[in-house]
């Protein structure tokens, strides 16, 4: 089995180096991630520059992109194969809820899956990221249960994993986004050159964290996985533009 392996925290984060040192254990794998943090690009692709691909000591190769560039890239230009699977991650801190329009984890997955490849993005949820290991553990029961049996069709699952043990976790459930309130308000402060500049501020609290939802499967100490989807139509309203335009 041929793995990707990419992320959006760098080719140097911990929680890549995590994931790629336990899937290596079943599968033949490659990484391809940024060059640096890239936290929150979304599914951006580079059309105003050239990439470059370079080799780092680890092995790892890294792009001067976006997650998407990364696994973009892999595909249709660097592997001679396609690989059977993406698995993006481990991200440093949860993808949850509305998290997942912006995540660069779950974009260079979605890359994946829109090349028409079976798609992982897992992030490890909590504060103190204590336990990629866990995360990590968690990956590799994914792929070996997609080694025996394999999706009909390609798939995307959105996983987060609480930052716990692996022993102390509840198990693993199938679960729907929940919703975020509205962000934080930016932080507005004067750089030394006397400038304004502003901060994005902080993810809003989950509004909408009921039973079913990752929120909710989160903070029950259990293995959040949502299977997404790419089409954006939204069908209940297609009668009413129609009539709309027709006025």
């Amino acid at each position: 089995m041929r793995i990707l392996i990419s992320n959006d925290d760098g080719y140097f984060a911990p929680g890549l180096a995590a994931l790629a040192e336990a899937l290596a254990t079943v599968a033949e794998i490659t990484v391809v991630a940024p060059e640096r943090d890239r936290s929150g690009a979304s599914n951006s692709l580079t059309l105003d520059r050239p990439l470059f691909l370079r080799k780092a000591p680890s092995g790892y190769s890294y792009v001067n992109g976006t997650p998407t560039d990364c696994v973009h890239l892999a595909v249709t230009g660097m592997l001679a194969q396609l690989p059977d699977m993406v698995v993006s991650g481990i991200n440093h801190g949860a993808n949850m809820g509305d998290d997942t329009i912006y995540s660069g984890t779950v974009a260079a997955a979605t890359e994946g899956f829109l090349l028409g490849i079976p798609s992982i993005a897992i992030s490890l949820a909590g504060m103190n990221m204590g336990h990629y290991t866990t995360a990590a553990k968690v990956a590799l029961d994914l792929v070996q249960r997609f080694q025996k049996q394999p999706f009909q069709q390609p798939m995307l699952l959105n996983v987060n994993v609480p930052d716990l043990p692996y022993a102390a976790l509840q198990g693993i459930e199938i679960t729907r986004l929940g919703k975020r309130h509205k962000a934080e308000p930016v932080m507005k402060s004067v750089n030394p050159r006397g400038e304004t500049v502003y901060w994005v501020g902080a993810a809003g609290t989950a509004q909408d964290a009921g039973n079913g939802t990752d929120f909710h499967a989160v903070a029950h100490q259990r293995v959040s996985v949502t299977p997404l989807q790419i089409d954006l139509t939204q069908f209940e309203t297609l009668d009413s533009v129609r009539e709309w335009m027709q006025e």
